[in-house]
């Protein structure tokens, strides 16, 4: 696989975790350095660790897998959608932005947006890839592409936080819908 390639695939996989690094950042009042960081570090670990993990369960959990992960993603995005748009319509404004950034809530948005690099691994093992310069690729464009996500998101959403953080919330079930209905076979 050339580098070309893999650039290609690595992209490709970060923009799930992009889009939510935006919404994370329409969400937040005032980005500082620590909350891209962190974005940036989920996703970016959870990116590279997920084809790691296709990559070891080979061809034998492949089709487990890929039967499943549309709906693991659309139940994990859909939650966090319905409790963002919650939280926007909320009328408590003491809610600590800090919070938007707990493992609580980075651990299952890492994994809705990296599932799909799970069976992107599986495909590595036929491949023969290295896997190790692989993932360190796949990780690397994801953290960066989170972390200008998260500060994209902030500069566009600090005006409008609590819409923003509704369309937000609509965005990520939006996703999931996408993702479950392109599975299906309902979307090409």
């Amino acid at each position: 696989m050339s580098l070309f390639e893999l650039f290609v695939i690595a992209v490709g996989l970060s923009m799930d975790a992009f889009a939510v690094a935006v919404c994370k950042g329409l969400s937040t009042g005032t980005v500082r350095f620590r909350h891209m960081m962190v974005t940036g570090l989920w996703f970016g670990l959870f990116q590279a660790l997920m084809p790691l993990i296709g990559y070891l369960l080979g061809v034998s959990f492949a089709s487990a897998i890929q039967s499943v992960d549309h709906w693991i993603a659309f139940i994990l995005l859909s939650f966090i959608g319905v409790n963002m748009i919650r939280e926007a319509l909320s009328r408590n404004e003491d809610n600590e932005e800090n919070a938007l950034y707990s493992a609580a809530v980075m651990f299952p948005l890492a994994i809705a947006t990296s599932i799909d690099a799970l069976a992107v691994g599986v495909s590595f093992a036929f491949l023969n890839v290295e896997i190790i310069p692989a993932i360190c690729f796949i990780g690397l464009c994801t953290f960066l592409l989170s972390a200008a996500g998260v500060k994209i998101g902030a500069v566009f959403g600090s005006r409008f936080k609590s819409k923003a953080e509704f369309a937000g919330g609509i965005i990520l079930i939006a996703m999931g819908l996408k993702i479950l209905l392109e599975h299906l076979g309902f979307i090409g």
